[in-house]
């Protein structure tokens, strides 16, 4: 399966069906050039691990006291340092980005996360090694 977004629920946009039709397009070619036996030497591949899920600012009701600040609006898979804005609250304080490392927001602000208390996903970003890879017959 292929996910791309994000995207609001039931939002046909050109720029992500684009994206999508590219990474089965690349697919589709890899696939084929692995049946033709082509040799894919060793490399390294990036890729963000999942740290941990944040969920929004609250009170002791549990009610949500701060909304995703609009500079981290859109950003996913962006940087996020210590110090930037994360939050902005209704009474329009900033509560920055309180961390050790930099790390790389995703599922920001999306409405189907509400109810799961997720405001955005903590991912960091690391690289691993890829062996090379051949068709082999048998």
């Amino acid at each position: 399966g292929v996910e791309v977004g994000p995207q609001p629920q039931g939002v046909a946009r050109a720029d992500v069906l684009y994206k999508m039709r590219t990474i089965v397009k690349h697919g589709l070619d890899f696939v084929q050039l692995f049946n033709e036996g082509k040799e894919f030497p060793p490399c390294t591949i990036e890729v963000f691990k999942i740290m941990e899920k944040v969920d929004y600012p609250r009170n002791k009701n549990g009610e949500i006291i701060a909304i995703i600040h609009p500079k981290l609006q859109d950003q996913d898979w962006q940087p996020l340092k210590d110090g930037d804005p994360l939050f902005l609250t209704l009474a329009g304080e900033v509560i920055p980005y309180q961390g050790n490392c930099t790390v790389y927001p995703t599922f920001i602000n999306e409405a189907a996360y509400y109810e799961k208390k997720q405001a955005f996903v903590k991912t960091e970003k690391i690289k691993l090694p890829a062996k090379h890879l051949r068709l082999s017959i048998s």
